[in-house]
């Protein structure tokens, strides 16, 4: 049976990732049924609600592929999911991998309703699992009542609220007599998920993943990081985001347990990761600045079996770094986005200087190369900043429905260019230094924000930074930092760029306007919008100031 969406797959990419053990013949499915037949009492998803074991979550996958199938859903058609981090989110992923179907969990909670039916409509979503009362505008608007004006739905599954009682949820979770007995898919290289991008720079484009792009980065992690069936995998960050998706596929992979985060807010993070004993988390680093926040609000209470923290999205600050580390957590900087998975990491035995200064290596199966800012045809010299371009086993397919898009992210040489910019230092770790669209170019010279953000998340009382350009009549541009702080007005401007300058930021690269912000926008996965700050500048709803950087000696008293 063929694949119904166009990929980049090819029989020569097929063979080489196989002889070389990067993609294999399991699919997610799979490996869970596998686990279930070895450990069927093991849990393998823990939400606030359930503790569900390997054997009731493919169960459960089971039972909705035979009611997706009696619906009419057919390989290769979409299945969309809106609903918070669930146990019912697993069992959807499940159940698309075993009757191929493509899977689109990455409706996020700050998309409307109107969005959402935008984006049902663009993938002509064949069935709709959703979370009642979810959604920006929950309370204003229903999706379910929209549903019946989008011909492909041919089945709606509606969940309970996530802070209801379980009894009222759907069938999935009963026994209900003998399950279809069509056979299981077995070909790990069809589409079966299908994640929006984030689109702080341009439109989300649909990115289309297979069984085996997924797994292999996934492999991948669990052997660097020695994840085993005792692992206690929790993910701060939500199932509709790449790194939480992750997070659940590398659980497949090890047969460990993946414990969603759920909590209602100002519920103790500490206390749940203690008592679930976790022993890896992921997230971002506002994730890690809160979770030490509030472990030094108790007294330094122990942090229980946890041993490692994937920080994503963002370069954490030094601080956080040796505080994780004081407590026997080591964190694993990373990088990675949704067209390639989370192929970069540092490892538990790296000097710290790198864990806090890089974003890693790539993992066994991928690989990248630096490219021109220029041009994408020429590879940078050693150590030369440019576009970082990547390949391998966990590369996308390409993008859903978008021949266009899918080959102009590709040089000519077959390289993804994902329009971020880096440099490998002398040992091959990558070193970010922001996007090629967020650059800021004053008179000539190029500024990368992502140092300036870097650095001035270094500073004590800054929560959250962003650099972003401001137009300028004779540069062109000239670089804003804007910044959100624990307590207002400390540190003032003059104090951050002194800072700054102090970190070894150079002179030319030196912020000229500041904003300091009660709030600084992210995407649903934790990246900081950019974007809104530059269209409300553009609106006039921003208003930043003028700052000068003086030495030392000239600063006020």
């Amino acid at each position: 049976m063929k694949n119904t969406i166009l990929t980049n797959l090819s029989a020569g990419q097929l063979d080489e990732l196989y002889r070389a053990g990067h993609w294999r013949d399991d699919t997610i499915y799979m490996l869970a049924r596998q686990w279930a037949g070895q450990t069927p009492q093991a849990i393998a998803v823990r939400d606030s609600r359930r503790a569900v074991s390997y054997q009731a979550l493919v169960a459960a996958a089971d039972r909705l592929a035979a009611r997706l199938q009696a619906r009419g859903v057919r390989a290769g058609q979409r299945v969309a999911v809106w609903a918070s981090s669930r146990a019912e989110v697993a069992v959807a992923i499940l159940a698309c991998s075993r009757n191929s179907y493509v899977c689109c969990p990455s409706l996020h909670r700050d998309h409307t309703v109107a969005d959402v039916l935008q984006l049902l409509r663009r993938m002509r979503a064949a069935a709709f699992i959703g979370e009642f009362g979810y959604g920006a505008d929950a309370k204003t608007h229903d999706i379910f009542q929209s549903l019946a004006d989008i011909p492909s739905i041919v089945d709606v599954i509606t969940l309970s609220p996530a802070s209801a009682h379980e009894a009222a949820d759907p069938d999935i979770w009963r026994e209900t007599g003998p399950l279809d007995a069509t056979e299981h898919a077995t070909d790990p290289n069809r589409v079966i998920y299908l994640a929006f991008t984030s689109g702080t720079t341009d439109a989300p484009k649909g990115v289309i993943h297979s069984d085996n792009t997924l797994l292999s980065n996934a492999r991948a992690m669990a052997r660097s990081w020695a994840f085993g069936q005792d692992a206690v995998l929790y993910t701060l960050s939500p199932l509709s985001h790449n790194l939480g998706f992750g997070a659940l596929i590398t659980t497949m992979c090890c047969g460990g347990q993946l414990v969603v985060h759920d909590l209602a807010r100002g519920a103790s993070v500490l206390g749940r990761i203690v008592e679930v004993g976790a022993t890896f988390l992921f997230g971002v680093p506002t994730h890690a600045i809160d979770l030490l926040a509030e472990l030094r609000r108790s007294g330094g209470r122990s942090l229980g079996r946890l041993k490692g923290f994937r920080i994503s999205g963002a370069a954490a600050p030094r601080e956080v770094v040796a505080e994780l580390l004081d407590h026997g957590v080591v964190p694993q900087s990373g990088y990675g986005m949704t067209e390639a998975c989370s192929h970069h990491y540092t490892l538990p035995t790296d000097d710290p200087a790198k864990i806090i200064g890089t974003s890693g290596r790539a993992c066994p199966g991928y690989e990248i190369s630096i490219w021109s800012i220029a041009d994408p045809e020429v590879e940078a010299a050693p150590g030369e900043i440019g576009q970082i371009g990547g390949r391998g086993a966990s590369l996308m397919l390409g993008y859903f429905e978008n021949q266009q898009a899918t080959e102009a992210a590709f040089n000519s040489r077959g390289w993804f260019m994902t329009g971020d910019l880096g440099r490998l230092d002398e040992d091959g770790f990558l070193i970010i230094t922001g996007r090629k669209k967020d650059l800021i170019i004053r008179g000539g010279h190029n500024i990368y924000p992502a140092r300036i953000e870097a650095l001035a998340m270094q500073c004590p009382g800054v929560l959250r930074a962003a650099a972003f350009p401001v137009p300028d009549h004779r540069l062109g541009e000239k670089a804003c930092l804007a910044v959100m702080l624990k307590t207002p007005g400390s540190p003032s401007a003059a104090e951050l760029l002194q800072h700054l300058d102090a970190a070894g930021l150079s002179k030319y690269d030196m912020p000229e306007y500041f904003a300091e912000l009660d709030e600084i926008p992210v995407t649903a996965s934790g990246k900081v919008f950019k974007r809104a700050l530059v269209l409300d500048l553009a609106a006039g709803k921003l208003t930043v100031q003028p700052v000068r950087h003086t030495a030392s000696a000239e600063l006020p008293a």
